[in-house]
């Protein structure tokens, strides 16, 4: 193909028709996805606990791909990647920078959710000068309180979601009231929008590894988060029954200048449950 050609390609910019890809940096091939326009700094995103290339919610990228280049990718030994899952965060996060470097970027805007937004801390404290925007969604601080509890609660609600021949994320992600089951309902179907090329689903060896791996981050010390300079936005329901909502304000407080969002009657998954405010609100946020 000429780069005439290339040039008027039509830009993809809605993600259940983002073309996969693969790339192979460190013995590793990485599965990913790209939309929107290319060129310019572009916004990778940084996905959740047993999260593929499937978890993203479309209303969320869709609206930041209409013009700003986008990319998510399967960590190493999660749904299309080769290699293995790391025991820890810090690891996870060399694999993150690998893998940005073999796609050749020296500028990124990070897009984190949940345990997304601790490889992202560790990737921006170990690389400063890589990212120019943060967003941290649903997450915590290394050391915050309570984070290693992370466990139980996934396995409570892996055992009920199983008995009622639900989603786990349905009881992970949201309240179980007359607001949160609802959107619970309507995230899982958006996230069923993309039809043909599915991630595969993480293995069980793959999930067990990530939960040891955040266990450890939150037993560890914590990192001195003073020392981020990057614009920040931190956003979290006000009921985050995974990465306690007290941790986004702990976080608020460590990294200066940054901006808190917490949404009202929501949990763990407040961004897609509030997309339609959300939305518009990290669009203007990673504006050029």
């Amino acid at each position: 193909m000429d780069t005439t050609d290339a040039r008027n390609e039509p830009v993809v910019t809605s993600y259940a028709k983002a073309p996969a890809s693969t790339v192979t940096a460190g013995g590793v091939r990485y599965a990913y996805r790209e939309l929107g326009p290319k060129g310019g700094i572009p916004v990778v995103f940084f996905v959740h606990l047993t999260g593929t290339l499937d978890n993203w919610d479309p209303r969320i990228i869709d609206p930041i791909a209409k013009n700003r280049h986008v990319i998510t990718f399967d960590q190493p030994g999660v749904g299309g990647s080769t290699g293995q899952v790391p025991n820890n965060i810090e690891a996870m996060a060399d694999d993150a920078y690998t893998f940005i470097r073999a796609l050749g970027f020296e500028k990124i805007d990070v897009f984190s959710f949940s345990s997304g937004g601790m490889v992202a801390q560790d990737l921006v404290i170990k690389h400063p000068n890589l990212v120019r925007k943060l967003v941290l969604t649903g997450t915590g601080p290394r050391g915050g309180k309570d984070i290693d509890k992370v466990i139980g609660t996934t396995y409570w609600d892996i055992l009920r979601a199983t008995l009622t021949r639900s989603d786990p994320k349905e009881f992970l992600f949201f309240n179980r009231n007359p607001t949160g089951k609802p959107a619970a309902k309507a995230f899982i179907k958006r996230l069923q929008e993309r039809t043909e090329n599915r991630d595969k689903p993480i293995s069980t060896r793959a999930f067990q590894t990530q939960l040891k791996a955040i266990k450890n981050y939150g037993r560890s010390a914590p990192s001195n988060l003073s020392t981020l300079t990057q614009s920040t936005l931190i956003v979290n329901g006000d009921n985050d029954r995974m990465v306690p909502s007290a941790l986004s304000e702990d976080l608020h407080r460590r990294i200066k200048g940054s901006e808190l969002i917490v949404y009202p009657d929501s949990g763990h998954g407040g961004i897609f449950q509030y997309h339609t405010q959300f939305a518009p609100a990290v669009v203007d946020f990673l504006a050029p």
